[in-house]
């Protein structure tokens, strides 16, 4: 195994990371009786994360990503698929 050459994509991992992100926030807006894209959105465009809530620690976990590759991952998946 160690003489073949591995490549792996950072990219794809990081789209991996916030298409989890941004279902596990979804999923916890959706619980507690929010409209999820409303939220998300206005996360997005004032970055208070108080449009997330702390269910299933949803607030924390989209603070993990940085809202530029947020956004750059919800406009390449939107114009690419």
């Amino acid at each position: 195994m160690l003489d073949k050459t591995m490549t792996f994509s950072v990219t794809e991992n990081k789209d991996k990371e916030i298409h989890y992100i941004l279902t596990t926030v979804y999923d916890a807006l959706k619980q507690k009786g929010y409209n999820p894209i409303n939220q998300i959105v206005g996360y997005i465009l004032s970055d208070d994360p108080t449009y997330i809530t702390t269910h299933n620690n949803a607030r924390s976990i989209i603070c993990r990503v940085d809202r530029d590759d947020l956004l750059k991952a919800l406009v390449k998946s939107y114009l690419c698929n």
